[in-house]
């Protein structure tokens, strides 16, 4: 029954999402289509996010340790919660590699390797293997002994990726999944010269103009996977050398990209080049035009200006490039003057105005006509950020539960709206009556509730529908969830381990998508003795 309520729900939500915003007064979130208090569900179950579930089950925990002793996160599945909880972890998680170089030429008689000990840069990206939605990146630039290195990581599912310091070397990739205290075998092969193409050509401003600016080159995937590395272009003459897989240079076609290293009036480039031809015609940028001026006022609704608010420009610019200009902040009057690069002819610029945290007014992307000799805007209006409101009971589903933490957290977009901007949660505390009002951009958010008390935090996702009405959103009225107190100590190696970060998460299916809902977070004393608290029915 659970199940159908939700595909329910999400078709409902398919038909919203094609006609804008429809969410009415006093529209329900779509959380409470499937519970909205723990009485609605089991008698072992509690009601999360995503529905009725028990507490007890689909726990992980994420303990990160000391990073300064190569101690990144190990993440564990708790198969029973109980009062006491030591977790022990294991010793470093790595990426034990060995790179060889191939370095005998076709039909020699077999392949010969050396072992490959010349500086490079690894960069490892992936997320957890435990936790949907955790993402985890690492990086280091080292030398290896005897072609072997290691590179110290969270647990998780990664992929590696190699560049060589040489430039005419091509990045190698590989996959690892860590598990805590694991090292993962990870063997990279170089080509030899013989594997290895080049492809050179010219960057210009247009003609035979040269660019006056440190350029940078790199070929890409139709996915914008790095086929080459990241190469300078020769400031006096436009030149430039890639160096690629064979394979890449013999497919139809693929990117290259054109970027300014420190130079911010150049614009970025993409082009499509057919690597199996030389490339006879140089790589034009176009005239992009010099710097311009473009100032405005930022209003509210209600016609006050809006104070703090970031403003910046981007889209295509001349030569068909796109630009991405600098941030300036409106002043106690909603003024601002922020220098771009002129809109490209036939095209507008996107002007992005964004308002500090705690602001009524909201996000605002407006399309602005930006010539060559700048612009005076007229006023912009921001929309009303949605109003969403709700109320908050204690345990006993009766009293209102006053001075509640509530934090929503932008988690995902709504389409055809950009997400909101990282760092731009909103916060609020429940009044006397446990009542909350949160303003909020478009968006789809986990609301958070942390109570003062010794209870547990719950959480709700809510998606923010964007439209120029101003009805609130109102959350369903629910309840504290009661909670039970989970002790241990946070071991390594037999020993304490102090001041180690401890985070419980409970992985669920949110938005049609596995993703992972924090239920408790704390941290180890000085003895590496932890408390936390879990909902419990």
């Amino acid at each position: 029954m659970r199940r159908g309520r939700q595909l329910a729900w999400a078709a409902l939500l398919a038909v919203l999402g094609g006609t804008g915003c429809m969410f009415l007064e006093e529209s329900p979130d779509p959380s409470q289509l499937v519970c909205r208090a723990d009485t609605d569900c089991a008698h072992n179950e509690v009601c999360f996010p995503d529905g009725c579930g028990d507490p007890g089950r689909d726990i992980v925990v994420e303990v990160t340790p000391n990073p300064d002793d190569g101690l990144h996160a190990q993440d564990f599945r708790v198969e029973a919660i109980r009062p006491e909880l030591d977790l022990a972890l294991f010793g470093p998680a790595t990426v034990q590699g060995s790179t060889v170089r191939v370095t005998s030429a076709p039909g020699e008689g077999g392949t010969t390797t050396r072992p490959y000990s010349e500086p490079l840069r690894l960069s490892a990206s992936g997320e957890s293997a435990l936790l949907p939605g955790v993402v985890r990146s690492f990086t280091a630039h080292l030398v290896p002994i005897n072609g072997r290195w290691e590179l110290p990581v969270g647990t998780g599912t990664y992929t590696v990726t190699l560049s060589p310091e040489d430039l005419g070397l091509p990045p190698v990739r590989g996959s690892a999944t860590v598990e805590p205290g694991g090292a993962v075998p990870l063997p990279l092969v170089l080509p030899s010269p013989h594997q290895v193409a080049r492809l050179e050509g010219q960057v210009v401003r247009q003609g035979a103009e040269l660019v006056d600016a440190d350029l940078e080159v790199q070929a890409l995937d139709a996915d914008l996977t790095p086929l080459s590395q990241r190469v300078p272009v020769a400031r006096a003459t436009g030149a430039f050398a890639l160096a690629l897989p064979v394979e890449a240079a013999q497919r139809a076609s693929l990117l290259l990209r054109v970027t300014a290293a420190g130079a911010p009036w150049v614009p970025q480039k993409t082009f499509t080049v057919d690597p199996r031809e030389p490339l006879t015609a140089p790589l034009e940028l176009g005239d992009a035009g010099e710097p311009v001026q473009v100032s405005g006022r930022i209003l509210a609704r209600d016609g006050q200006p809006v104070a703090q608010a970031s403003v910046s420009l981007r889209g295509t610019v001349g030569g068909g490039g796109t630009f991405q200009g600098p941030l300036a902040v409106t002043d106690a009057e909603g003024r601002f003057t922020v220098q771009t690069l002129p809109s490209a002819p036939g095209s507008r610029l996107s002007l992005v105005v964004v308002p500090p945290s705690g602001s009524t007014a909201g996000l605002t992307v407006q399309a602005v006509d930006v010539p060559r000799g700048g612009a005076v805007l007229p006023d912009v209006v921001c929309p009303e950020r949605r109003i969403l409101r709700g109320t908050l009971l204690q345990t006993d589903n009766t009293q209102p539960a006053p001075g509640v933490r509530v934090l929503a957290e932008p988690i995902g977009q709504v389409p055809g709206w950009p997400r909101p901007p990282a760092g731009g949660e909103s916060l609020g505390t429940t009044d006397d009556t446990g009542s909350f009002r949160l303003w909020l951009d478009p968006g789809i958010y986990r609301v958070d509730f942390i109570p003062t008390e010794n209870l547990p935090r719950v959480s709700r996702v809510v998606t923010v529908q964007p439209g120029d009405d101003t009805g609130e959103q109102v959350l369903a009225t629910f309840p504290l969830q009661r909670g039970r107190t989970v002790r241990g100590t946070v071991t390594e190696a037999g020993q304490a381990a102090p001041y180690a970060s401890v985070r419980f998460y409970r992985v669920a299916n949110l938005e049609g998508r596995p993703s992972s809902v924090l239920l408790s977070q704390t941290v180890s004393d000085h003895l590496g003795r932890y408390t936390a608290l879990l909902p419990v029915r």
